[in-house]
């Protein structure tokens, strides 16, 4: 039997679908919110359970093999270990990862690996707890690391460590997390800091590009490349000689890895979005509360991959920013 296959006009195959389950947070990191004035979306215009289930089956029969569940903070939503189960019944889908912020990550870890959950990224832009507390401002650095540790106890593999770098801010600490992935089996990922949001600081004085990261590790050995797998995301990966864990980068702004893209995102308000730097996005909530059927709205996911931008141009040359904010896209 023919594998069923999201192709899009540029000849990429989309197998990899970002959901985000909630636009809240329990941190109000300097790079992705204020610290206050946020305006959430009201509850009722968030999607379902059921309507990301009934949109994620679709989207499965169709070609997706990876889904990841993001937010906002996805753990601070109630009833999620009971929606991690039922999607990880969706025949056909061969991955579920997650991406938290760590803090409620020691609580549910271990049912979240029961439910299906394979691999998880943790963000922490600081391993000093106060240099973590006014990126984050909040005061929960030792509940993240009580969090790693218990994602190593219950065998989530890999646990990827997603670290912002902002030059000026936790750029002196490259070292320090490269140097994990010697000690410990983690996928340390450095990521460009991205204009994302309408104000979230970023500037051309606080970014620092892959390069320049790359540029700095070489201080620890030379970086070994790794080979890009099928459901892979964006990172170019690395090891370092002895090393248990690894390297990514993640440069969307100087290195573009647009014509290896191979996601689609549905964000928390119900929109299928196909670029992050787009804000070219399709309703799906309407259509689903107007009594649509699976034909339907099968038709409107095909169309939102048709769709999808070959690219998103030069972001450092002209800078322009996402009308969302990263919380209701999905991180």
């Amino acid at each position: 039997m023919r594998e069923n296959r999201f192709i899009d006009r540029n000849n990429r195959t989309i197998n990899y679908l970002r959901i985000s389950l909630t636009d809240r947070c329990n941190l109000r990191c300097a790079y992705c919110m204020p610290e206050e004035g946020i305006q959430c979306l009201p509850h009722p215009e968030i999607l379902t359970y059921e309507e990301i289930l009934r949109l994620a089956r679709l989207a499965v029969r169709g070609g997706i093999r990876k889904v990841r569940l993001t937010g906002g903070e996805p753990l601070v939503r109630r009833g999620v270990l009971e929606f991690v189960r039922r999607l990880g019944g969706l025949e056909g889908l061969e991955v579920i990862s997650l991406t938290t912020n760590g803090v409620l990550l020691a609580d549910f870890a271990e049912d979240l690996r029961a439910c299906g959950v394979s691999r998880v990224n943790i963000s922490l832009d600081s391993l000093d707890p106060e240099r973590y507390a006014r990126i984050t401002r909040r005061d929960a650095f030792h509940r993240v690391l009580e969090g790693l540790r218990e994602a190593e106890r219950v065998g989530f593999k890999p646990i990827k460590i997603n670290v912002v770098a902002m030059r000026g801010v936790n750029d002196d600490e490259i070292l320090d997390f490269a140097r994990l992935s010697l000690e410990k089996p983690y996928h340390v990922r450095f990521i460009e800091f991205m204009p994302v949001g309408m104000e979230n600081g970023w500037t051309r004085d606080r970014f620092i590009s892959t390069d320049e990261i790359r540029d700095r590790l070489s201080r620890l050995g030379p970086l070994r490349p790794q080979e890009h797998r099928d459901m892979d995301g964006p990172a170019e990966r690395f090891v370092l000689e002895g090393a248990k864990g690894e390297i990514g980068f993640i440069g969307a702004l100087s290195h573009h890895f647009c014509s290896q893209c191979n996601r689609l995102r549905l964000t928390s308000a119900g929109t299928l979005r196909g670029c992050l730097f787009s804000d070219e996005e399709i309703d799906v909530k309407t259509p689903l509360r107007s009594g649509a059927s699976d034909e339907v709205l099968a038709g409107l996911i095909q169309r939102a991959i048709e769709t999808k931008p070959a690219g998103h141009g030069s972001l450092l040359q002209s800078p322009r920013k996402c009308s969302r904010p990263m919380s209701t896209i999905g991180g």
